[in-house]
């Protein structure tokens, strides 16, 4: 799988995702500038967690206007595989390649900690390693992951499966419909604010975070 992770001004995501894709596929991923106007051929692009542009305006709106966005957006939509993790999440509903918007925490709280979270599909390349209904711990670090979207947008969200993974229990930013992480309409963008690069090892807390990365290696290799 040749994976490239980009990195924009205030990611503090970046290494952790390519540690977690070298991990699976034992090659290190294209590290791919904000500024860069071409992508490498690509499987996969991920975009990182982090403070992009130190989130100033809103969180992602200044880095979607970033260069490398248009390649990115242009990408997907020639159908290679995208994985937005947390500012990544925001990027992908900024950049218009997911419905929605993600804004403050309903307690208008930062949250950092694990939480348990419902697979909602496993035939995606991103989920093939799991069960339908597992249940996952994986962490969260974020002020503004309160996914919302209008009721119509919803209502097509759930008709159409698009809900990759839901809040199990507790609803840590008072997410519509627990809504963790979200699939484009071919299954092959996905954004979500937990941190499966953070669990990909028990020292870390955490292996659940690995077969998401062990579904994209063998799913686009």
């Amino acid at each position: 799988m040749r994976a490239g992770v980009v990195v924009f001004p205030g990611s503090n995501c970046d290494r952790d995702g390519a540690v977690a894709l070298a991990h699976v596929t034992g090659r290190s991923p294209k590290m791919i500038w904000h500024q860069d106007t071409e992508l490498p051929p690509l499987d996969l692009i991920f975009l990182p967690g982090g403070f992009s542009y130190g989130d100033y305006l809103r969180c992602g709106a200044i880095a979607a206007h970033s260069p490398v966005m248009r390649e990115v957006v242009a990408a997907a939509r020639k159908g290679v595989a995208v994985l937005g993790v947390c500012n990544g999440f925001h990027l992908l509903t900024e950049s218009g390649l997911l419905p929605g918007a993600l804004i403050r925490n309903a307690g208008l709280k930062f949250v950092c900690h694990s939480v348990a979270l419902s697979v909602e599909r496993t035939d995606t390349p991103f989920a093939a390693r799991y069960d339908k209904g597992q249940t996952l711990r994986i962490p969260i670090a974020h002020g503004d992951g309160n996914y919302n979207a209008d009721a119509e947008t919803l209502a097509r969200l759930e008709g159409e499966g698009r809900v990759a993974f839901r809040y199990a229990g507790d609803n840590p930013n008072g997410s519509a419909d627990a809504i963790a992480g979200l699939y484009d309409e071919t299954g092959r963008v996905l954004g979500m604010m937990p941190h499966p690069e953070r669990a990909v090892e028990p020292a870390l807390g955490s292996s659940d975070g690995l077969p998401l990365f062990q579904s994209l290696a063998e799913a686009l290799a």
